[in-house]
Formats: C-alpha cells, structure tokens, sequence
C-alpha cells in the first residue's frame, strides 16, 4: 500500500498504536486513485462518484450528512439547493455543486422538491 495516505496524512501501512478519526478516513488522493481506475475500466459514472467523494472529504461530517438529508425527496426546494451548489462552487467543490444543481432543476421538473 505504499503511497496510501489516511486523511491525517499519514501513511496506511503505518497505522499501528493509537489512532484518530483522521487516521480511519480516506484520502482524497485515494479517491482519485480509484477514479482513474474505474476510467480505465470503462466506468465513467463511479469515477465521478469518487471525484465527488474526494470534494466531500474537505468537509466535516455534519456538513456532509446535511447535503445528503438535502438531497432526499422533498426535503428541499430548488432554491435551497441551488444557493447551497453555490455555497460549494465557492468553496472549490465543483463536481458536489454540479450535482445539487442539476438535482434542484430535476426535482422541481419531476415534482419532487419541498
């Protein structure tokens, strides 16, 4: 696994003793890594997926849980979800902000939103 950092930043293969909430999360560099894998593979769509998880993990939990309730059917109006893309755009988080955008004009042409 040489290469393979945790979130800390410190190198898998040497996690050993006392660790921390960082020291158990992934990488965003990791991420990426099995991006390019799932391309090579002829998956397009779970390497966004990955490229999106890697955006996610420059946030705290609580954040992130926060899109996810966002994100589910009727919780949010388009609106909501759009000034929230803006709000990730702004932070860097492209791919996380494209999503809630397209996810704002979906569910308000399907009916879905709050």
């Amino acid at each position: 696994m040489t290469g393979i950092r945790a979130l800390s930043g410190k190198p898998v293969d040497r996690l050993t003793g006392e660790v921390g909430v960082a020291d158990l999360r992934i990488h965003p560099e990791t991420l990426e890594r099995q991006a390019v894998v799932a391309e090579r593979h002829g998956n397009p769509q779970l390497a966004e997926n990955l490229r999106r998880a890697a955006e996610l993990t420059r946030l705290p939990d609580d954040e992130v849980l926060a899109i996810y309730e966002a994100l589910r059917p009727g919780r949010s109006t388009p609106a909501q979800l759009t000034e929230r893309a803006a709000s990730l755009a702004a932070r860097g988080l492209p791919r996380c902000a494209a999503l809630l955008t397209e996810a704002a004009e979906v569910y308000a042409r399907r009916g879905l939103s709050a």
